[in-house]
């Protein structure tokens, strides 16, 4: 009876202090989460034209110069610099692009912004871009939303192999067309 009482005890003390050792530390929710962006947009189809991994960065009483200043390469959303996948060769903009991963930056201006995809890929920021690794540059439009928008967003909207890529922040909407 004591030899079973001792391994119990032995036994019992042993799993609470693997426990220990065992435990995953989880972090927490990034202020600035992952998001992505696909066309189309149904998660029902599987033939993309296009996907876009990105940052969220959010207003939080800022203001969108502070944040992406003009006339300034920024990373387009937060943290890792945005990852544009096109699935297909399109026209992007109004310039070829083949199909691969690139990266998306952009120049903030007071009028239409500059859209630039790259190949560097998995950067940090925009930090260590150059502009002897850009593909293409193209022409943002830029409008204005009615509404204020807090969180950096990205959308696809379109028809068949058409779509436009809507970037939205505070007051900000710029627009690229993507053709496949």
């Amino acid at each position: 009876m004591k030899k079973a009482l001792l391994s119990i005890a032995i036994f019992t003390i042993a799993l609470i202090s693997s426990a220990d050792i065992t435990a995953q530390k989880f972090a927490k929710v990034d202020v600035s989460p992952m998001d992505a962006a696909t066309y189309p947009n149904n998660w029902k189809e599987s033939n993309k034209l296009v996907k876009i991994t990105y940052g969220r960065p959010q207003l939080k009483g800022r203001t969108l110069d502070k944040l992406a200043p003009n006339d300034k390469v920024w990373r387009t959303g937060a943290n890792e610099a945005a990852e544009i996948t096109f699935y297909k060769d399109v026209i992007f903009g109004d310039k070829p692009v083949k199909a691969g991963t690139y990266t998306l930056f952009t120049i903030p201006t007071d009028g239409d912004w500059t859209v630039i995809l790259s190949t560097q890929r998995n950067v940090w920021g925009a930090y260590f871009y150059d502009v002897k690794d850009d593909v293409v540059r193209v022409t943002g439009k830029v409008s204005k939303s009615d509404e204020n928008i807090e969180s950096f967003s990205i959308v696809f909207e379109g028809e068949d192999n058409n779509a436009t890529m809507y970037l939205g922040w505070a007051k900000t909407i710029v627009s690229v067309p993507v053709k496949g």
